[in-house]
């Protein structure tokens, strides 16, 4: 079991997808995010706190992507579909053996996977998450997060949008429902006292 002022870092949708420049659903900001999401799994590998990357994936046919998305993604481009080179998370944040890796096919790395049960089973009540992108992922998995009781934390510098002013608006919504919006550098300086 975990001990209480033990962290789990949350890395949502570091996809090539989603971050390569020129892929299918690239994120404008999501490539500048690695070396700070690299720093957090570092530091996160070498305390021995336990990393969940969180991936998005939809059937080829997209039965079970969202209906919003639905037609782009069989018109324009198909995306996060499993056994493609672009549902592959970057080569710098690809997980180790004993880090967990979490398949969801909605915004929420919290909806219709095992990501609380797996949390809670650690005893984990701090949960630290970073990625891409604000609007969409990490605002819900946070807000879901905040809503089943976890003490979030926000790596501003290790998340991502298409725009710094999308990424400005979404920490001021998430910093006013109590999380705590910090810089890589800001949260390690307060774990490590």
């Amino acid at each position: 079991m975990a001990k209480e002022e033990q962290y789990a870092l949350i890395i949502v949708d570091m996809q090539n997808d989603f971050v390569l420049p020129g892929s299918p659903a690239c994120v404008a900001g999501a490539y500048k995010t690695i070396p700070k999401i690299r720093e957090a799994l570092d530091m996160f590998r070498k305390l021995r706190w336990p990393v969940f990357h969180v991936i998005r994936e939809y059937r080829a046919d997209g039965s079970d992507i969202e209906i919003t998305r639905l037609r782009g993604f069989l018109e324009e481009k198909s995306y996060g579909v499993p056994g493609t080179k672009g549902s592959e998370i970057v080569e710098e944040l690809k997980p180790v053996p004993g880090e967990y890796r979490i398949v969801k096919n909605r915004f929420s790395g919290f909806m219709h996977t095992e990501l609380d049960f797996m949390l809670r089973r650690l005893g984990i009540i701090h949960i630290v998450v970073c990625g891409t992108q604000y609007p969409n992922c990490i605002r819900t998995t946070i807000f879901d997060g905040v809503s089943y009781g976890y003490d979030v934390s926000l790596l501003t510098d290790a998340t991502s949008a298409q725009t710094p002013e999308i990424a400005e608006a979404n920490i001021r919504d998430i910093a006013n429902i109590g999380v705590k919006c910090l810089t890589f550098a800001e949260f390690g300086k307060g774990v490590r006292g």
